[in-house]
């Protein structure tokens, strides 16, 4: 029960990563620090619906 999810910066609201999250185990939301290119230093990034 994969499925793919979008993240995004939550300074630049830009979508730079996709990932998979388990929905069974893992039903809220994720939130990861990626790094961000425009800015060049690490963000946090939050999966988007």
């Amino acid at each position: 029960m994969r499925v793919q999810v979008i993240l995004e910066c939550t300074e630049t609201k830009l979508r730079h990563y996709v990932t998979t999250k388990n929905k069974k185990t893992h039903p809220e939301r994720i939130e990861l620090r990626k790094y961000n290119p425009v800015l060049r230093k690490y963000t946090l990034y939050r999966e988007v619906k």
